[in-house]
């Protein structure tokens, strides 16, 4: 029997729509009779979320309860998992690589001793096969894991979300584990509360990114592109020269040292497109370079240019959006 473990995350009580990918993927990876898809919430009420999950074939849903103290604590909420993995016999977890998945997945690989691959863009459970990014995105790796629970960090947005019919659909039955026991004595958690708005901590999980670079200047030209990213309902990114020069923080990096990103449509907005920015965005769906360089390398990486200044371009889009 194997049982395919699934980490949900939500935000503001809802699933994030990059989840459904995930899980899609492990439903690929799931035999008809001999697979149950397990999927572990620890942030949201799991009857709102149970029709969603049902939907795309989750067979167990398992509540797992923490202190309210110990909600924010990465040690805790990995023990935590760890045991729901002993109790119900997880051979496989999936979860997002995402800020949440990074800061998960290594510690419960590090705790179970375990093989992690993590940004995999594909995964074979019957080979045991995991896909992932090498060398600046110049060679997709194809690694083999063994052992007796294997753990795949998957890139948001990489697989596209598709549910099951209603007629072949399973009522999944809703399980608990009760996680206030678990403590850290080696962590613990001073401060928690909202990012700044304009600083988009989901950015490997957006549709639309528009990124700027050396093009956008400085600090206060980053503004524009969020004024216009709201229009668009897009995140905003940043080249690493953006980042080093103090303009936006490193959270809002994409390349090969920043964000892995996957959305799309990604939009850049005077950026060089060196290979190491590359690395970060090449497999987002449509690519849009605006720069006044011609010759700028992203112009060679993309479906669709512009040669022209991108702060005036955006300016005009986010008037077009306004008037409209």
């Amino acid at each position: 029997m194997e049982n395919i473990g699934i980490i949900i995350e939500t935000d503001n009580g809802k699933i994030k729509e990059t989840n459904f990918g995930m899980i899609t993927l492990a439903r690929d990876n799931k035999a008809e009779t001999e697979t149950e898809l397990f999927a572990f919430v620890m942030d949201a009420d799991v009857k709102v979320l149970k029709e969603d999950l049902e939907s795309f074939g989750i067979t167990k849903i398992v509540d797992i309860s923490l202190a309210k103290e110990q909600q924010n604590n990465p040690v805790v909420r990995a023990k935590a998992l760890i045991n729901v993995i002993k109790e119900f016999n997880i051979n496989t977890l999936f979860g997002l690589s995402t800020a949440m998945g990074k800061d998960l997945l290594p510690r419960i690989a590090a705790m179970l001793d375990a093989p992690l691959v993590m940004d995999c863009i594909n995964v074979d459970l019957e080979q045991n096969f995991a896909k992932t990014s090498q060398y600046s995105g110049k060679t997709i790796a194809t690694i083999k894991l063994s052992g007796d629970v294997l753990l795949f960090g998957i890139r948001p947005n990489t697989v596209a979300p598709v549910n099951i019919q209603i007629k072949t659909q399973t009522l999944a039955e809703m399980l608990k584990f009760d996680g206030e026991e678990f403590v850290s004595s080696s962590l613990r958690v001073v401060k928690s509360g909202e990012t700044d708005k304009n600083i988009n901590i989901n950015l490997a999980e957006a549709d639309v990114i528009i990124a700027g670079g050396r093009g956008i200047q400085n600090r206060e030209n980053f503004v524009i592109l969020s004024q216009c990213a709201e229009k668009l309902n897009a995140a905003v990114g940043a080249s690493r020269v953006a980042v080093d020069s103090g303009w936006v923080p490193y959270s809002m990096q994409v390349g090969q040292t920043g964000e892995k990103v996957s959305p799309k449509v990604y939009i850049a907005c005077g950026i060089s497109g060196s290979i190491q920015h590359f690395a970060g965005m090449k497999t987002s769906g449509i690519v849009i370079a605006i720069n006044i360089d011609e010759n700028a390398a992203i112009m060679s990486n993309c479906d669709y240019y512009v040669k022209a200044d991108a702060l005036n371009i955006i300016l005009e889009l986010t008037k077009l959006f306004n008037n409209g």
